[in-house]
């Protein structure tokens, strides 16, 4: 199986030399097309200065003999079109009335007549070849009438294209230039500036492994500063991580080699010769360790699984707490019995609300720990005879999981602290491991809720009440 093409990574340095260059391009290329427009203009005015200088001199040249205008062409007015370039020169003179006296009886008209020593220009063609030309209307004195000639001269194009594209050119090797030196000088300013990325990544790639120091950004320009910042703000954060999970480790372990080390004892006990019943009695005292051992363990996994989850909220689905919790009460219905506590319900849905009332996103399984841990830990502290209550209601987008308990509660200045990993209170006599409080918070906040801890009903026992926001397909209902 062919492996996948490696991901080709942009350059920074070229993006920014693209952005910086692309608009000078554009910039360039517009000022080169009004260049082209310029340079023909400037082409067309010699041209016509030409074509006109020509006209006046041919009229100068005209006399009246025997009352009849008698026109003979200067050389001169020739020479002005002297160039490289193999143009050709039409000329003709003409009374108004059309007859022609002087030139080429085939060369077009003007669009329009031009009046007393006005020239008209304008475009045509002549033996099949592209020309601009002139008309001057040329008045002439006689006696004792005053006549007036129009007097024609027209150019190929070929010099005037000649000239425009001379300058045109001459002004793109210019921006071409121009360009070239500011890519160059853009290119060596660019990497100079880029120099304090380069000594950045320098500075981490030198650190040694779990080195999470702050980077030092006092001296790092503004736009480099933030993300030198984040960067150590997120080192903070992984370091405050790394060290609450290896102190959650090592106050595992220990947890974990108390019941291992008694567990050992009793069964060393439970091996030697002597008296069966001690020997039984050995052997239910390790299996009642055993037990708690392995419910250490179990929370330590759920707890492990609730941290994770903080990382993956798009794992998270619509989840109905109802039918949740009657599974958790179903579960733990015989551990009740056993104790002799009333274990109630309720979280009848309001008329009308729909089935997805109490709906919420998040994990089924971790809000199933959640329930169980909650309910788990009411058991375990409310003596014989009392009662344990999960109650399910409903504020403004909000949907609120309660447990209430009549066992001795938890006083205000302790409800902070029993959030802790494996804090236990010393007057409590129950077999719990001081983890099912400290789950309870990291799933919550990992499903976007909070926990909070209150007196239980008539100012005795504890009340934990946790508020989730609602899912988007629960009904906006308040609680009654």
């Amino acid at each position: 199986m062919a492996e996948p093409e490696p991901h080709r990574r942009s350059s920074l340095l070229r993006q920014l030399m693209g952005w910086l260059l692309l608009p000078l391009a554009l910039l360039a290329a517009l000022d080169l097309w009004i260049t082209y427009r310029d340079a023909r203009h400037t082409a067309t005015l010699v041209q016509q200065r030409m074509l006109l200088g020509a006209a006046r001199m041919i009229g100068q040249q005209i006399e009246i003999q025997d009352g009849q205008p008698d026109v003979v062409l200067p050389p001169a007015a020739l020479e002005l079109f002297a160039s490289p370039h193999p143009d050709r020169v039409f000329y003709r003179v003409t009374r108004a009335n059309g007859e022609l006296i002087l030139g080429y009886p085939e060369l077009p008209s003007p669009p329009h007549p031009p009046a007393a020593d006005e020239a008209v220009y304008f475009d045509t063609w002549q033996n099949q070849l592209p020309v601009h030309a002139v008309a001057f209307s040329q008045p002439v004195l006689s006696t004792p009438t005053q006549t007036t000639l129009l007097i024609e001269v027209a150019q190929t194009l070929v010099g005037r294209d000649a000239l425009a594209a001379e300058i045109w050119h001459s002004a793109l090797w210019r921006q071409l230039g121009l360009l070239t030196g500011v890519a160059v000088l853009l290119g060596l300013g660019l990497r100079q500036g880029l120099r304090p990325v380069t000594s950045l990544r320098d500075q981490v790639l030198a650190r040694q492994p779990g080195t999470l120091e702050p980077l030092p950004s006092r001296h790092l320009p503004t736009e480099l500063a933030p993300l030198a910042d984040a960067m150590s703000d997120y080192a903070a954060r992984l370091d405050h991580h790394m060290s609450a999970h290896s102190r959650f480790i090592a106050d595992a372990a220990h947890q974990l080699r108390t019941p291992l080390t008694v567990l050992n004892t009793q069964l060393v006990f439970a091996l030697r010769p002597g008296d069966e019943a001690a020997r039984q009695e050995a052997l239910r005292a390790a299996q009642t360790t055993l037990q708690h051992g392995t419910r250490l363990v179990q929370q330590l996994l759920s707890f492990s699984a609730a941290e994770a989850s903080r990382s993956r909220p798009e794992e998270h689905a619509p989840v109905d707490l109802a039918r949740t919790a009657r599974d958790v009460l179903e579960g733990l219905a015989l551990l009740a019995s056993q104790r002799e506590i009333d274990l109630g319900f309720e979280g009848a849905a309001p008329e009308g609300a729909g089935c997805a009332v109490f709906e919420v996103r998040g994990s089924s399984r971790l809000l199933h720990e959640l329930c169980a841990n909650l309910i788990d830990n009411a058991l375990r502290y409310t003596p014989r005879g009392g009662a344990v209550t999960l109650r399910l209601s409903l504020a403004p987008g909000q949907v609120l999981l309660t447990v209430e308990d009549n066992g001795p509660g938890i006083a205000p200045e302790w409800r902070e602290r029993v959030f802790e990993r494996f804090f236990r209170l010393d007057n409590r006599q129950s077999d719990g491991c001081g983890l099912g409080l400290a789950i309870v918070r990291e799933i919550a906040e990992s499903h976007g809720a909070r926990v909070q801890l209150g007196e239980g009903p008539l100012g005795q026992g504890l009340r934990v009440t946790v508020v989730f926001p609602a899912s988007s397909a629960a009904p906006a209902v308040l609680s009654a």
